[in-house]
């Protein structure tokens, strides 16, 4: 996974328009004229297969810092992509001429790509079948398109958030809003007509706290989750919130912003004083709001099998989960260790109906009571694993990326017995209760790993004690999901997630979820952080 700056983030997301316009759309009858026009001018020009994506993606960030708006943008990226396949190799052409005369033109160059690309190309594509299903529409389920919310209930939003901060002890805070939808139109020779319309939200905020004698200063990062939701994501409302036995609120399919700046400031302000982590094992009790990005990145990771097979050793590393241990019935976890891929879950980032080949999406077990079972694959892999099917995750960022193999919505299974994190901690003689996600590390082969966060907690004989600082685990990804000795029953079940999946060259960002309950590790490797003990 790639971080993005707030900068970085509004650079690629094409032209600046008037918030009027992102609550247009294309109609519907005009993407299907000139989905056929191209897939007509490809199949003229040689191609055995071909697909259409039509895309309208649009941005707004709201961005402030205490009690000023720094920035608002609205953003719009239009046009068409078009993949070919020629000969038995892949061309793809793309173009922002929403004509019948410039996607011909994108269609033709397609082909004529294919076709030289084929001339270099020993083995053919074999390509899984993924039946036409006709005309068919799919909506991410919002109850509030947080398009058509009005700018100034933002700003207010999260001016009072700012406030809220402040008055509870923080020096600096920083708030911002970044809304997504994207309404993506797919077509293929196979007979498929998809029409989708995606929305996510995101409401990350910092806030700092200074210790004016000492100069020192120590921040905390809000606990939302980026979601596949409207804007009823912030009505506050209670839905999957849960409360940690130590008193902080963790958020589910609703989140209270201003409840969590206050805490922020609170908790921001008692790192200055708490004390710095001893360094040594111990069992660890991990938040899902943290263990979304530990599944992420020694799990989602290297189960893509073009990270497998090697497809992506130059940019993004290999995997030491390699195919033999599937053959092998590798023991990737413990018992309590159950992992599943899915793009069908509503609220995640990754929701939708259709993946960018058009297939329908799904729900599959990657890790099950431990034991590896399967991998993510294409349409395009598919028979190297043996299936007849893709597992319906292959994506692009834009309409003018081509598609490829993405992470779907990796995640920690509830356990399957009855058990509350307060029951979970109180015989650990000697942890640490993490919340929140941090910096982290791994390595090309996604075997060793260090993992931050953003509070933590002592547990002494069972009992959460107080909060302490400077904290970092490592691990061996195998042995610390083997050491994975209880997961909570589902009514802790929450996601975490990521705007910024970074693969692929040139580089492309996917949007992905990965849930769990609480889960309990022991006997970890924790370190100290701190450059200066003093």
């Amino acid at each position: 996974m790639t971080g993005v700056g707030v900068a970085g983030l509004m650079l690629p997301f094409g032209r600046a328009i008037a918030a009027e316009q992102l609550v247009e759309t294309i109609d519907v009858a005009k993407k299907k004229a000139l989905a056929d026009a191209a897939m007509g001018a490809a199949t003229a020009a040689g191609a055995s297969y071909c697909d259409v994506r039509i895309g309208r993606y649009l941005r707004q960030f709201v961005i402030t810092r205490e009690d000023k708006v720094q920035n608002v943008v609205n953003t719009e990226s239009t046009g068409i992509g078009i993949r070919v396949l020629v000969n038995g190799a892949w061309g793809f052409a793309a173009t922002n001429e929403l004509g019948t005369q410039g996607v011909v033109k994108a269609a033709q160059q397609a082909a004529a790509i294919a076709r030289a690309n084929a001339k270099h190309q020993t083995t053919p594509v074999q390509l899984a079948k993924a039946p036409g299903v006709g005309e068919v529409s799919w909506k991410t389920p919002v109850r509030k398109n947080s398009m058509e919310v009005p700018l100034k209930d933002k700003v207010d939003l999260l001016l009072g958030v700012n406030a809220a901060a402040i008055n509870a002890g923080g020096s600096f805070v920083n708030s911002m809003l970044f809304l997504v939808n994207e309404q993506k139109y797919f077509a293929s020779t196979d007979g498929s007509y998809i029409d989708q319309d995606v929305h996510r939200i995101w409401a990350p905020m910092t806030v700092t706290a200074i210790d004016k004698a000492t100069g020192k200063f120590r921040t905390r990062d809000g606990l939302s989750s980026p979601m596949g939701m409207g804007f009823e994501y912030l009505d506050g409302a209670a839905a999957g919130k849960v409360v940690s036995p130590n008193g902080v609120v963790n958020y589910g399919l609703s989140y209270d912003m201003m409840e969590d700046a206050i805490a922020s400031a609170k908790q921001a302000k008692a790192k200055l004083t708490a004390p710095s982590v001893k360094p040594g094992k111990y069992d660890l009790v991990l938040d899902p709001s943290h263990t979304w990005l530990t599944i992420h990145e020694s799990i989602g990771h290297p189960l893509e099998l073009d990270r497998v097979l090697g497809y992506e050793a130059n940019y993004a590393g290999t995997s030491f989960a390699t195919v033999d241990k599937l053959k092998d019935k590798f023991k990737y976890g413990s018992d309590n260790v159950t992992v599943f891929a899915d793009k069908t879950q509503i609220g995640s980032l990754g929701a939708v109906g259709f993946d960018d080949e058009g297939v329908k999406t799904k729900k599959w077990n990657l890790i099950k009571d431990g034991t590896l079972v399967d991998y993510q694959a294409i349409r395009d892999q598919a028979h190297i694993l043996g299936k007849a099917e893709s597992d319906g995750c292959c994506y692009a960022d834009s309409w003018s990326s081509v598609q490829f193999q993405r992470m779907a919505n990796v995640s920690l299974a509830p356990g399957k017995d009855k058990l509350s994190v307060a029951n979970m901690i109180k015989d650990v003689e000697n942890g640490i209760y993490i919340i929140g996600d941090g910096s982290f590390s791994i390595d090309q082969q996604r075997y060793n790993a260090q993992f931050g966060g953003q509070l933590f907690y002592e547990i002494k004989n069972g009992q959460i004690t107080r909060q302490i600082e400077d904290v970092a685990y490592q691990i061996r990804t195998p042995e610390f999901w083997n050491a994975c000795v209880a997961v909570c029953d589902d009514s802790d079940y929450r996601l975490g997630g990521s705007f910024f999946d970074g693969k692929g060259q040139p580089g492309q960002v996917s949007a992905v979820s990965h849930g769990s309950s609480t889960a309990r590790f022991n006997g970890i490797n924790v370190i100290n952080t701190a450059r200066n003990l003093g």
